[in-house]
């Protein structure tokens, strides 16, 4: 239930927050190509949602799979020394989470305190920047997610991307069109 709440949320985000920079893009391109005009403001808003749409794919990111890591000595072990050697890395990442979680906290409480605002827009600096602490909150549970489920036996790891077998996958297709392709002429 919480997964599939925490799953709806993040891609809603993530969408909704893509479509706004490729529109607020679009839009000044126009303006100031078209007619010389732009937003002032438009730079800074769209480096502020890239960096909102970053942090919340990094954790959309650990449960897809979608991450890259160096796993070929972890492949090679048993099963139950592949569970724990990956559950001392989702530790290790817990760790670093909530350090950064922790340094988010202080830089967001000191900038509040002291009341400064963005550049262009008339928004206080630590709402904008909040983002720091979200991102690590979401990235902490799914990395609580990950760990849960290597310790009930559901998972041996983190899904990582394995790009040379995607890439003989492909290369493979593309063999079979082009001899499917020269079959046919």
């Amino acid at each position: 239930m919480l997964s599939q709440i925490i799953n709806s949320f993040e891609e809603s985000v993530i969408a909704l927050l893509l479509a706004s920079m490729t529109l607020l893009v679009f839009i000044e391109v126009v303006l100031r190509y078209g007619f010389g005009v732009g937003f002032m403001w438009g730079e800074e808003l769209t480096l502020h949602l890239s960096a909102w749409m970053v942090l919340f794919g990094v954790s959309y990111g650990i449960k897809v799979g979608s991450h890259i890591g160096v796993d070929a000595l972890v492949k090679i072990l048993p099963p139950t020394a592949r569970r724990i050697v990956s559950g001392i890395a989702v530790v290790a990442c817990l760790f670093y989470t909530i350090l950064f979680m922790q340094g988010a906290w202080i830089y967001l409480s000191k900038i509040q305190m002291i009341g400064i605002e963005m550049e262009d827009l008339p928004i206080p600096k630590w709402i904008a920047h909040s983002i720091l602490l979200i991102g690590m909150i979401m990235i902490a549970i799914r990395l609580l997610i990950l760990l849960w489920n290597i310790f009930i036996g559901k998972t041996d790891g983190f899904k990582l991307a394995d790009e040379a077998k995607e890439s003989m996958h492909l290369a493979e297709e593309t063999k079979a069109a082009t001899t499917q392709g020269g079959e046919s002429a």
